[in-house]
């Protein structure tokens, strides 16, 4: 086996979206292609409902999937397909946009007021963008969790752990999704498919994610950089980029560490993206911009 090492590391940085949501963006737009065949990740996390009651009103999407995750409060889903529903906490939302699709989604805080949950995009090839939306709501009972030794917890969303599956299958760029908790001065060890995109975000904690420890790239954002000492530990907010290789080692530190681990098949496609709409071309991007004004961007239950 070949142990992959950080190739770079990225930090989330603060921003606002749809009517006015605070979150973290981890990346985006300006990574593109590096992280093929994900798009953007963002963390929302507030305990001030001021931050996130604004939510994300009704919107449109093609071409790409949204992954929506909860760890504490809600999030209310509405769609042009006619689906409804609300994920709390340890649900998903796995929708594929496909050909079209508009939709809503209004978070909402716990008990005590907080929200904490992250969106992934991930893209579809060429041959995929214009099939037909799904949507996938999976709940915190039909997702496994794996225990390695006693020493590590796994909770399975997509891809396979220890002879173990999760809910979420059949898609197109052969996904993991793992939420991964390593007790504190413990290490964890996972085989990953070479030559996909293998990417790790901190929720808590500290570890290292690099069993060489050697420095590597840090992006601050907007382009700034600087060497990451061997001696370092990656805490919460911060995105491991993984380099080539078949299997990754995470030494957890004192705290222990909790972080996702997202891997996929790199689609190596070029890549139009304006707003919600991720396509190939911008004669594509053009196209679906004037459907949406002309009103027949929606095609599901049309054929």
């Amino acid at each position: 086996m070949t142990t992959c090492t950080i190739r770079k590391l990225l930090a989330a940085t603060p921003t606002l979206e749809g009517a006015g949501v605070h979150l973290k963006r981890v990346f985006g737009f300006h990574q593109v292609p590096e992280l093929d065949p994900f798009l953007l990740l963002d963390d929302f996390h507030s305990g001030n409902p001021a931050d996130y009651l604004p939510g994300f009103p009704w919107h449109p999407h093609r071409g790409i999937e949204t992954i929506t995750y909860v760890l504490h409060g809600k999030v209310e889903h509405g769609d042009s397909m006619g689906n409804r529903g609300v994920i709390g906490e340890g649900d998903i939302q796995w929708m594929t946009a496909g050909n079209g699709i508009i939709h809503q989604e209004m978070p909402g805080g716990d008990a005590d007021g907080l929200l904490w949950g992250f969106q992934l995009w991930a893209n579809l090839p060429g041959s995929h963008k214009m099939m037909d939306p799904r949507y996938r709501e999976v709940k915190v009972e039909d997702i496994p969790v794996v225990r390695t030794g006693d020493r590590t917890k796994v909770r399975v969303i997509a891809g396979e752990i220890d002879g173990v599956e999760g809910p979420v299958r059949d898609i197109v760029i052969e996904p993991e999704y793992l939420d991964i908790s390593v007790l504190p001065d413990s290490s964890f060890v996972h085989p990953v498919k070479e030559g996909h995109t293998v990417l790790a975000y901190v929720i808590e904690g500290k570890a290292w994610f690099d069993e060489k420890r050697d420095p590597f790239s840090y992006d601050t954002g907007g382009g700034r950089y600087f060497e990451f000492g061997r001696e370092a530990l990656v805490g919460p907010g911060h995105l491991v980029i993984y380099g080539d290789g078949n299997e990754i080692r995470v030494d957890a530190g004192s705290e222990g560490v909790r972080f996702l681990l997202c891997t996929g098949k790199p689609l190596r496609e070029p890549v139009a993206w304006s707003g919600p709409i991720v396509m190939n071309t911008r004669d594509e991007l053009r196209v679906a911009f004037e459907e949406l004004k002309n009103g027949n961007f929606i095609k599901y239950g049309m054929r």
